[in-house]
Parts: structure tokens; sequence; C-alpha cells
């Protein structure tokens, strides 16, 4: 399969999950449970057929997963000085992204923004407005075996130096015709360019999809 058919049945599988895992929340008849199950266990399959991770990773991950299937959450802190953009330099994969991470349980997505900028790069900052809210499936993102959406906070430098934590190797400030190479994981050339607009635009409306 090419690229775009991995994406597209990969998307498929995860609905499958995704409709297992909502029956089984609601359902009461033990035969619809049993059935629902069964798709579950079938998505795994296709799963790690499709990606080549172990079924019973795959299985643990899905069925501690409770309650009705929503997208992840990531969020994403955008800060600027001098016109150039900060950046860390993920230890995973050695390539460079903006600050940020998943979503926590009890803190807003402002409060996780100002936290990931501290422990990634050193820098204490303060919140200023969200920026956009993208689909990381309508971008140009390698597959995953989530739905996510990803949260871009502006945020402003309060405090702080760079230093690196527990999960990057290096912190910097980046002009945008000199990008460093980057975790298309996190984010993409586009994504990054587009936060040069709102420096650039400071009233530029918040970006959707």
């Amino acid at each position: 399969m090419n690229h775009s058919s991995d994406e597209q049945w990969l998307d498929w599988v995860k609905r499958i999950q995704a409709l297992a895992q909502n029956g089984l929340t609601y359902s009461e008849n033990a035969f619809d449970i049993e059935r629902y199950e069964e798709l579950r266990a079938i998505s795994v399959d296709m799963l790690a057929f499709a990606t080549g991770m172990k079924r019973e990773q795959l299985a643990l991950t899905f069925a501690s997963d409770k309650g009705y299937a929503t997208p992840k959450v990531g969020i994403r802190g955008v800060v600027f000085q001098d016109d150039r953009i900060l950046m860390i330099k993920e230890k995973q994969d050695q390539a460079w992204a903006l600050p940020g991470g998943w979503a926590d349980v009890g803190i807003s997505p402002s409060e996780v923004a100002v936290k990931e900028i501290w422990e990634e790069s050193g820098f204490k900052v303060k919140p200023k407005r969200l920026l956009a809210v993208l689909d990381k499936k309508k971008h140009e993102h390698p597959p995953d075996i989530y739905h996510i959406y990803d949260l871009f906070i502006a945020c402003e430098i309060i405090g702080g130096e760079a230093a690196v934590g527990p999960e990057t190797s290096d912190v910097g400030f980046f002009a945008e015709d000199a990008l460093p190479p980057l975790s298309v994981q996190r984010n993409t050339e586009r994504q990054i360019k587009m936060m040069f607009e709102f420096l650039k635009q400071p009233d530029k409306p918040v970006v959707l999809d």
C-alpha cells in the first residue's frame, strides 16, 4: 500500500476500535458485549499487522482506555524572541519540535503549555492566546494509532534561561528561513511557518483544523 492508502486503512481501523469501545461502554446485553469484544480484537489484529507493533501491547493499550472514545489532545507552546521561534531537540528522535506534550488531567491547556516549556526548555512563560487547533490527520504527520488534536498556545518569556530537560538534548531559537530538522511526528514545517504568520499578524484569527 502507498502512504495515502496506509493512512486511510489506519483511519478505518481506528474508527472500528472506537465503535467497539463505545459499544462496550454502553451495552448491557451479553451477546452485544461479546460481539464488541470480538470487534475490538479484530481491530487490534489489524493494527498489529499495519504497524508491526506487538499485538499484546496494543490489546493492553486499548483495553485500558475506558468510556466513550475521544481523540487525544496534545499541547504545543509557541514562544518568540527577536523574531525567532523557540524549539527543543527531542532525545527520542534527535529532531526539533515546539515544546509540548499530552494534555494532563487536572490542569488547563495553558497550564500544560507553561509546564512543558519550563520542563523542556528552562524558560518561565505566561500564556497569551490560543493560536490554532489542528487535527493531526489533516496535516503531514506520519500515521499514528491515535486520533490527535494539537492545541498551539502563544506564550511570553518572563524568566529562566535555556536548559535541557529529561526528554530534551538541546534548546534553541530559529528564524523562519533557518529551521532545523523537524520531528514531524510532533510538528510539520507548514505548522511552524503558520506560527510565524501569527508573529507577523498579531490579530490573525485562530486557525481550526
